[in-house]
């Protein structure tokens, strides 16, 4: 089997590609289409674990999810992960292959280019279609010469490019038309046509563009994508500073995030803030825990003691202990679970920094940092319900200490996390436990929630049906997919 390609890339970030990946896979799947997604750069902290032990982008978790097939890391050959405003961590094949100041990166980043291929050409022997989504745009073509992740993949494999832009945040028949500008004309080639997405109101209002953008760049217009609801339900990428509340029919249970400079797999939350009952907020910096919550949360991060000095630099310890001081509740995740602990000691600097520097100390425990990254889909049973859960690690470090000895989970023949005496803190290691209904329901009641019992799983699948039908109503599907050709160059 050799797959058809076709490749997603937008005029900036956070234009919309993952999602339209996303419902691009949904409608091949349910039109009986083999396919798989694939991404061959992503850069970000938001990660999974694979089956076979190797971590991927969480986006591409969720696209695979929408082709009905298991996350691999071929799906997201390289992943950066930020330690710093500087430095990231690479992620080769789901493995930490080193961590590179980011001038270092782009100047050898085209020496990736074959393990990114090899990826590729696996996929194509075992799927029809593949739906690549870029990264970033490709209009930043100070960034071209060495490029992995938007025009230099699609040349050197021959994939045809669909460009998206994003009316929302204005101008985007400048971004169009000016990428065309700006690229190399034998990228331009590559593009077959162009789409727009998150349009507010009455299409119709917009036909006059569309012309404008094809008399412009002599691309055509696969469709106008209007804003679509069911987006925000699925998981995203990048975190914003904005509260989340459900309809509730009485109080709902206050639930804050501070949002960490570098704060991983936050998607943890996406099941809480999509419960009725609850009221979610990520706190950005610069303003406080809200006094009046009834759970913080602390989730992980890429660089554990580098954002517990961002931690304190907002003031959020203070909150956080005069929160705990006052009876409130306080759920530590991976790295927030050692910044929950009385010190952590990184003599490597294995999580982005070298040091040892005290904790919050609201747990009786220690944490020493490792140079082995333990990165897995696991199961688990509640150590005081009972209930079976499964979620996933990703993390480096050991945590030991007194409060251990009340763990959070069962994990096979191993304990996991700790708790406070009076149960009111606790700690795990454990991402994607609360996606469980089961396990939800009752950590939610224990707290006072009143109102909740969604099904998450069927809450993410419903949306992305709804996406699916989204996209499908607004675009030319059969244009777009009759775009898809064999790569001849990979």
């Amino acid at each position: 089997m050799t797959a058809k390609s076709l490749m997603i890339q937008g005029t900036g970030s956070d234009v919309g590609k993952s999602l339209m990946v996303a419902g691009l896979c949904r409608i091949a799947r349910r039109r009986g289409i083999n396919v798989a997604p694939f991404k061959p750069q992503n850069m970000s902290n938001n990660a999974a674990a694979c089956a076979e032990g190797g971590e991927i982008g969480r986006a591409q978790a969720l696209q695979a999810l929408a082709c009905g097939i298991a996350p691999h890391t071929d799906l997201n050959p390289v992943l950066l992960k930020p330690e710093t405003d500087k430095v990231a961590q690479v992620v080769v094949h789901g493995k930490v292959l080193t961590s590179m100041q980011a001038t270092e990166f782009i100047d050898s980043r085209d020496t990736l280019l074959p393990a990114v291929l090899d990826s590729f050409s696996r996929l194509q022997s075992r799927y029809e279609l593949i739906l690549v989504e870029g990264a970033g745009s490709p209009a930043e073509i100070n960034l071209r010469e060495r490029d992995i992740a938007n025009m230099g993949f699609a040349r050197a494999a021959n994939v045809p490019v669909c460009l998206v832009g994003d009316i929302e945040r204005g101008g985007v028949i400048a971004s169009i038309v000016g990428t065309q500008a700006v690229i190399d004309p034998q990228d331009a080639k590559l593009i077959c046509g162009f789409a727009v997405n998150k349009f507010r109101g009455d299409l119709r209002l917009f036909d006059d563009g569309v012309v404008a953008i094809e008399e412009r760049t002599g691309w055509p217009c696969f469709g106008v994508i209007p804003w679509l609801a069911a987006c925000a339900r699925l998981p995203a990428e990048d975190a914003v500073a904005q509260r989340f509340s459900a309809a509730s029919t009485g109080r709902p249970l206050r639930i804050a995030a501070p949002m960490l400079s570098r704060m991983a797999n936050f998607d943890d939350a996406d099941p809480l803030r999509l419960e009725h009952g609850v009221e979610f907020e990520f706190v950005p910096p610069g303003s406080a825990i809200p006094r009046n919550c009834d759970l913080v949360i602390l989730f992980g991060s890429k660089s554990t003691l580098g954002d517990l000095e961002f931690l304190r630099a907002q003031g959020w310890d203070h909150d956080i202990l005069a929160h705990a001081r006052s009876g409130g509740r306080v759920l530590g995740i991976c790295g927030g679970f050692q910044m929950l602990g009385k010190s952590i000691t990184d003599t490597t600097g294995s999580d982005g920094r070298a040091g040892s520097v005290a904790g919050l100390g609201l747990l009786d425990v220690e944490t020493r940092m490792g140079t082995n990254k333990v990165v897995q889909p696991v199961n688990a049973t509640c150590v005081t319900t009972g209930q079976r859960v499964s979620g996933y690690e990703i993390h480096v470090g050991t945590t030991t200490g007194p409060d251990c000895a009340r763990p959070l989970f069962q994990i096979a023949d191993r304990s996991d996390g700790a708790q406070s005496p009076d149960g009111r803190v606790a700690g795990t290691y454990l991402h994607g436990f609360l996606q469980e209904n089961a396990y939800r329901r009752s950590f939610l009641a224990a707290i006072g929630a009143a109102d909740f019992g969604i099904d998450y799983s069927a809450t993410v699948e419903a949306a992305l049906d709804e996406l699916a039908a989204g996209l499908e109503a607004s675009l030319d599907i059969d244009r777009l997919f009759a775009a898809a050709r064999v790569s001849s160059s990979c």
